[in-house]
């Protein structure tokens, strides 16, 4: 079972991956730890060190569960997916999830640094149905458009079936 999840930042994919990861038993891997430097100011891994440390993870893990908003990233797992998750609850509810996360120590080096990057995390999450990088509601689509195996788009917590495909 490999799945792979996917939309705006605060949208629920590590909220839903953690489900997965205890209801079966998967591995998890946060894209978001792979895709940036550790360096300040902050800068994106190139997509051969990112591919790398992706296929690494793969290797060693035969069933796994993989989020994040990387278009490109996950473009590179495809192959590999039977299950996609699309999460798409509109920028009002990822705000609203932001605001409300607690504190993510493989992101930010301590609560108030997370605090700090709130606001202009807001900015960025409004803009998703208008940008066209590789973070956009555009970008996002395309990939749930091309995929053929078995996927869902799901707007709200509730609707994402967590149980419902039969190869689980």
């Amino acid at each position: 079972m490999n799945i792979v999840i996917f939309g705006n930042s605060g949208s629920g994919k590590t909220t839903l991956a953690k489900k997965f990861v205890k209801t079966y038993n998967l591995a998890h891997l946060d894209l978001d730890i792979l895709a940036w430097k550790n360096v300040i100011p902050i800068q994106r891994k190139d997509i051969d060190q990112s591919r790398k440390l992706i296929n690494e993870f793969i290797k060693i893990h035969d069933k796994w569960v993989i989020e994040g908003c990387y278009s490109v990233l996950i473009s590179l797992v495809l192959y590999r997916v039977n299950t996609m998750y699309f999460l798409v609850p509109g920028y009002q509810s990822c705000i609203n999830n932001c605001k409300n996360r607690g504190w993510e120590p493989h992101k930010y080096t301590s609560p108030e640094h997370q605090n700090k990057n709130l606001e202009f995390l807001i900015k960025w999450i409004k803009q998703y149905d208008i940008r066209s990088d590789e973070f956009s509601l555009k970008a996002h689509q395309k990939i749930y458009n091309d995929f053929q195996g078995v996927k869902f788009k799901c707007n709200s917590l509730i609707s994402y079936p967590l149980a419902k495909h039969p190869s689980y």
